[in-house]
């Protein structure tokens, strides 16, 4: 695993970049842009994703790292949740709900990755240097 010099070298920050481009596009049609509860919700879930991952890098422990990580990897699972409600109300289709669930599940598996790497790496200070 390459040594991260900046938040936007995260892979799995990336794909949440794109996933959060595709929620603002899907909540911004039709009857789902006039639910500003649902739409507000999964706009924010999906940005704390992103967010949640940048935040955490810019810590300098590994443990807190993966504590934000860990938050990122949850607002996952509330993207998709609010996903299926916006589904059930007929503002997405379910072609949309299942690229949700294929991007929410690689950048979800991108985390637990990098999560697993920094419990085993040792690595405890400055910027998750691998070997």
């Amino acid at each position: 695993m390459p040594t991260f010099r900046r938040f936007e070298d995260i892979e799995a920050w990336q794909k949440a970049r794109e996933l959060t481009k595709v929620v603002y596009q899907l909540s911004g049609r039709g009857h789902f842009a006039k639910d500003f509860g649902l739409r507000d919700q999964i706009r924010r879930a999906s940005v704390s994703i992103m967010a949640n991952i940048a935040e955490g890098f810019e810590r300098d422990g590994t443990g807190e790292f993966k504590q934000f990580l860990a938050i990122a990897k949850g607002s996952t699972a509330e993207v998709l949740s609010h996903a299926y409600v916006a589904l059930d109300q007929g503002f997405i289709r379910q072609s949309d709900l299942d690229w949700l669930i294929q991007k929410t599940s690689a950048v979800r598996s991108m985390m637990a990755a990098l999560m697993k790497y920094l419990r085993n790496s040792g690595t405890k200070g400055f910027k998750f240097k691998s070997a």
